[in-house]
């Protein structure tokens, strides 16, 4: 019959076999973040190139798809890597869905960058492409990290899923202000949604920074120069302070994304170095773990090879008092002594990861507090687009006015939102 010890032996088998998982899995994520990169540059020289009817940037399109084209086959090979073990990944039905309905958007680049460059499409339109896709790849990355089983893990990979978004929010920002300079004109609507991607973009980084740690914020600050910042405050007070229908210099539409390229360019940095800690923080557990095993692992061999084998006795005894005066009595034997102290060892082993596993549980749940909110924000919003019929950045408009208006904090609003659902007609909610 196995032994206590054996089975702690296989629990650490396990921890390793979900700790290689989570490096396939974090690998994955820093091929994703890379790729996204390379799409929010060709989404933001794309509009300039249809804005200007084809007379801008045509050159730059053409390399950076060739970029672009190299990033997706990494994020492809990595797809078909955790493809062949499937079975490891404790929420690999979520996950493999997303994949599997990214894929098609991929697929479909192609005939969208042709339509690009035979100009047979609206800014709009090719704007709402690119963030259909990258939206479908950063929910890869969400299930990545909700899945994740490791707190510290898990902290890296929540901050990292933040700050892509916030980077994804500053890349449509790009784009958004991108086509309003090129086409020297903007609307209220268009300064509506570029004031909803600065303050979206602000909530991401404060999540960052949340779960991020102290030396990878400081990096992301000592990127922001003052002057490039207050260059990008400036160009976005032309456009989204002046009142709406007046008309924007084209000249700008260079500088402008130039500026805004530049503090992309320093937020991927900063992505690079969270890919890389993740990487590293994975190898270190996966080798803590191994030592841990290949010490248990030895102890199962000198046990197997003396007699008589350890009881469970010590399971029931109490810790010796510290204060006790009376000295314990002599054991029968040093086969006693040994049987009893090696009995309290692998007692001690096991308590030992339990209260290690039951400390990783307590911190992963409080990790996975952020993730919970935003699954309830999107709960919310679907909420709302089906009953009211509103696209889903209405909906969200919807719930942050709420929340400003009631002074309260968005995922409060979304969970009233939720509480309300039982009540609504059956028809209505379908």
């Amino acid at each position: 019959m196995k032994s206590g010890l054996s089975f702690l032996v296989a629990a650490l088998r396990s921890e390793i076999d979900e700790l290689d998982q989570l490096a396939r899995t974090s690998e994955l994520v820093g091929a994703i973040g890379r790729l996204v990169h390379g799409l929010q540059r060709e989404r933001g020289i794309s509009n300039v190139v249809l804005a200007s009817g084809g007379k801008r940037f045509v050159g730059e399109l053409e390399a950076q798809i060739a970029e672009s084209l190299q990033l997706e086959e990494r994020v492809r090979e990595c797809f078909d890597r955790l493809e062949t073990d499937p079975g490891r990944l404790g929420n690999g039905t979520r996950l493999f869905s997303r994949i599997a309905w990214v894929i098609p958007g991929l697929d479909a680049l192609p005939d969208l960058r042709r339509r690009i460059g035979t100009l047979n499409l609206t800014v709009a339109d090719a704007t709402a492409a690119f963030v259909k896709l990258i939206a479908g790849l950063l929910a890869v990355v969400f299930e990545a990290a909700d899945g994740a089983t490791d707190p510290e893990i898990s902290r890296l990979l929540v901050a990292m899923f933040n700050f892509m978004q916030g980077k994804e929010f500053a890349g449509q920002e790009r784009a958004c202000g991108a086509a309003a300079f090129t086409s020297g004109r903007n609307d209220s609507a268009r300064q509506e949604q570029w004031l909803h991607l600065i303050e979206s973009q602000e909530r991401c980084f404060q999540v960052f920074s949340e779960f991020s740690g102290p030396a990878l914020e400081a990096q992301w600050l000592a990127n922001l120069p003052p002057a490039h910042t207050a260059e990008l405050e400036r160009m976005r007070r032309i456009a989204c302070a002046a009142p709406a229908g007046v008309a924007l210099d084209p000249e700008l539409s260079a500088p402008w994304f130039d500026c805004c390229t530049r503090r992309i360019d320093a937020m991927q940095t900063v992505e690079t170095r969270l890919a890389a800690d993740l990487r590293q923080l994975c190898s270190e557990k996966t080798a803590s773990v191994r030592e841990e095993m290949a010490a248990h692992s030895e102890l199962l061999t000198q046990i197997a090879t003396r007699s008589p084998s350890p009881s469970a006795a010590a399971f029931f005894d109490s810790a010796p008092s510290a204060s006790s005066e009376a000295a314990p009595a002599p054991p029968a034997s040093n086969t006693a002594l040994y049987g009893r102290q090696l009995e309290r060892a692998i007692l001690e082993l096991v308590q030992d990861q339990s209260r290690r596993l039951q400390a990783m549980s307590d911190e992963l749940d409080t990790v996975r507090g952020a993730l919970n909110e935003r699954k309830l924000v999107e709960r919310a919003k679907g909420l709302l687009m089906a009953h009211r019929k509103l696209s889903e950045e209405d909906a969200h408009k919807m719930l942050r006015q709420t929340a400003m208006n009631q002074n309260r904090r968005l995922v409060d609003v979304a969970e009233s939102v939720l509480a309300m659902a039982d009540y609504l007609p059956m028809h209505e909610r379908s």
